[in-house]
C-alpha cells in the first residue's frame, strides 16, 4: 500500500485487560479506516496506568499518520487518559471555556457538577472534538484523537474527526471459503502472496457443522490486483481438488472478511 497513511489505536482500561468489559470500538475503527483510505495496522491494549500511556502515546505518535485512543476521558478518579496525553506532549491541563459551554448546554441546571466539569479539564492547545450524544468532548493533539471508550459516544465522536483525517484510497477486499485445510493452502498462498506483495491474504481456518475448512480474504487498495489474487487462488483450490463453498467480488470494505 505504499506511501498511504496508517493509523493506531490505544484501547485504554483496566476494565478491558481484566475481562470485565469487552471492547467493541476496534471493529468500528478498523472499519471506518479502511473505508477513509488509513488502514489501521496496529492496535494496543493497555491500562490505566498514566507511565504506560504517555510511552505508548509518544511511541506511536511518531510511528503512524494518525493516533486514536478510546477509553479514560470520564468524569471519575481513574480516568486520567487527558492528564497523561497532556504529559506526553509537554503541556498543562487547563479547564477549557469552550467545553464547559458544550457541556452546560447539554446538562440540566444544577447537573454540571464538579466530577462532570473535569470533562472539560483538556490539554492546552488542544482542539475539541464534539459530542453530539452526551456534551463532553474529546479532543485532538496534532495528529492524536483522544475519543472516550462507549461505543456509541465513540462512534458519534469519531464521525465528527472524519473531514480532520487525510486518507488515500478505501481499502477493499474479496474472500473465498473453501473445504480445504489450511496445511494443504500454505506453500500456494505463500507463492501467490509473493507473487502479490501489494495485497495482503488472509487465512481463517473455521470449524462448523462437523466440518474444517479455511476463510481466504484478500485486501487491497486495486480491485484490479484484488481480482488477480482471487483469480490464483480459485486456481489453487481446482488444483487441489478443493471445493468452493463461498465467494465475494472485490467490494466494500469489510466485505467477505466474516466466518459464515
Amino acid at each position: 500500500m505504499g506511501s498511504q497513511k496508517t493509523a493506531c489505536l490505544l484501547i485504554i482500561g483496566n476494565e478491558i485487560l481484566s475481562g470485565r468489559t469487552a471492547d467493541a470500538n476496534l471493529a468500528y475503527i478498523g472499519r471506518r479506516c479502511d473505508e477513509l483510505g488509513v488502514p489501521l495496522v496496529e492496535a494496543r491494549v493497555i491500562p490505566d496506568v498514566e507511565e504506560t500511556i504517555v510511552a505508548a502515546v509518544n511511541t506511536c505518535r511518531a510511528a503512524f499518520d494518525y493516533v486514536f485512543t478510546t477509553g479514560g476521558i470520564g468524569p471519575t478518579h481513574d480516568d486520567i487518559t487527558a492528564a497523561a496525553v497532556a504529559r506526553a506532549f509537554g503541556v498543562v491541563v487547563e479547564r477549557n471555556s469552550e467545553a464547559v459551554a458544550a457541556m452546560d448546554a447539554y446538562y440540566e441546571p444544577g447537573r454540571l457538577n464538579d466530577a462532570r466539569l473535569k470533562m472539560a479539564d483538556i490539554p492546552a492547545g488542544a482542539a475539541l472534538i464534539p459530542n453530539s450524544v452526551s456534551g463532553a468532548p474529546g479532543f485532538q493533539l496534532e495528529n492524536v484523537f483522544v475519543l472516550p471508550g462507549v461505543p456509541m459516544i465513540m462512534q458519534a465522536m469519531f464521525e465528527a474527526i472524519t473531514d480532520r483525517l487525510t486518507g488515500g484510497r478505501p481499502v477493499l477486499s474479496a474472500s473465498i471459503r473453501t473445504d480445504l485445510r489450511e496445511g494443504a493452502l500454505a506453500t500456494g498462498l505463500g507463492r501467490i502472496q509473493a507473487d502479490h506483495p501489494d495485497a495482503a491474504i488472509g487465512s481463517y481456518p473455521y470449524f462448523r457443522h462437523g466440518s474444517l475448512g479455511v476463510n481466504l480474504v484478500i485486501r487491497s487498495t486495486d480491485p484490479v490486483r484484488i481480482a488477480a489474487v482471487k483469480e490464483a487462488i480459485l486456481i489453487l483450490i481446482d488444483e487441489l481438488h478443493g471445493k468452493v463453498l463461498s465467494q465475494s467480488m472485490p467490494g466494500a470494505p469489510g466485505v467477505g472478511t466474516g466466518t459464515g
